[in-house]
């Protein structure tokens, strides 16, 4: 049943993903965005990291979706216009990009040792407890200077957006 899902929901990912790079307007690519978001947060539950899934859904498909589809609309981004394609890309780039995605799966197949098999449930690092404990002990330096960088990025935001006072 695990594999059924993990199958059903890596399709959907992989779908929406096309769909956000084939889009012309923007506020599609962004609800495609919405549905890889969602797919990968059903994906991390189906591998038992529940606190993380939380996360992608609460922090990614919500909040940072909402900030762009702000911005998108703050810029009046209009559907992107098409141009025609060239034979040279037709008839050159796309085997090209085929023989170059073949040859890369097979160097990393023949470079990269097998690791072990996945198996559905076995991750036990996804709870809050132990995300909580690497964020505060191993991870506390990236994530203090992270803070800092979201709160100069605000900082800088507001006095931008603050209009001039003659």
């Amino acid at each position: 049943m695990d594999v059924v899902l993990f199958l059903i929901f890596a399709i959907i990912a992989v779908a929406c993903a096309v769909t956000l790079v084939l889009q012309a307007h923007p506020i599609a690519s962004a609800i495609a965005l919405i549905g890889v978001m969602g797919s990968l947060a059903v994906l991390y539950l189906v591998l038992g990291a529940e606190f993380i899934a939380a996360v992608q859904v609460v922090v990614y498909a919500g909040a940072i979706m909402v900030l762009f589809v702000f911005v998108i609309m703050l810029l009046n981004a209009d559907a992107e216009q098409k141009s025609g394609t060239s034979r040279t890309a037709r008839y050159i780039g796309v085997p090209s990009l085929i023989l170059f995605l073949g040859l890369l799966g097979f160097l990393i197949r023949r470079l990269i040792p097998a690791f072990e098999e996945v198996h559905f449930g076995g991750f036990t690092g996804g709870t809050a407890q132990n995300v909580g404990r690497l964020l505060f002990t191993q991870y506390l330096l990236p994530f203090e200077v992270t803070s800092v960088l979201i709160l100069v990025a605000i900082l800088g935001a507001i006095v931008l957006a603050r209009k001039e006072l003659d």
